[in-house]
């Protein structure tokens, strides 16, 4: 089995990238790979609880509905710590199914062999 890691930087600023990174996401899970959404800077608010309720790019499934799924099957939603801090964003303010993690974290994983690409 592989590994993805998709780097999510935006949420409601720009609802179709924070949702096309999911949909990849989920993409990679159909295909057994293990995935990991990684949201760093302004995408850390959409791992927040209520934050992507309502939100949804013209075309797409509603974000919430999206990462719900991802969780649901198994993948990883990792929130930047260092891009939290700054947005007073906290471990207890999170999702189920998303953790804050440091940098060495994503380190090891990309040192580990995981594919990245970034919205």
């Amino acid at each position: 089995m592989g590994r993805i890691m998709i780097n999510i930087t935006r949420s409601k600023d720009d609802v179709e990238r924070a949702t096309l990174g999911f949909v990849v996401a989920n993409a990679g899970l159909t295909a057994g790979q293990e995935a990991t959404v990684l949201l760093s800077l302004d995408g850390v608010w959409a791992a927040t609880r209520g934050f992507a309720d309502g939100l949804q790019a013209e075309g797409y499934t509603p974000l919430a509905e999206i990462m719900a799924n991802f969780v649901k099957n198994g993948g990883k939603i990792w929130v930047c710590g260092a891009c939290a801090k700054p947005r007073n964003i906290t471990a207890e303010q999170l999702i189920a199914g998303a953790g804050m993690v440091g940098a060495a974290a994503v380190v090891e994983a990309m040192v580990n062999g995981a594919q990245t690409l970034s919205f």
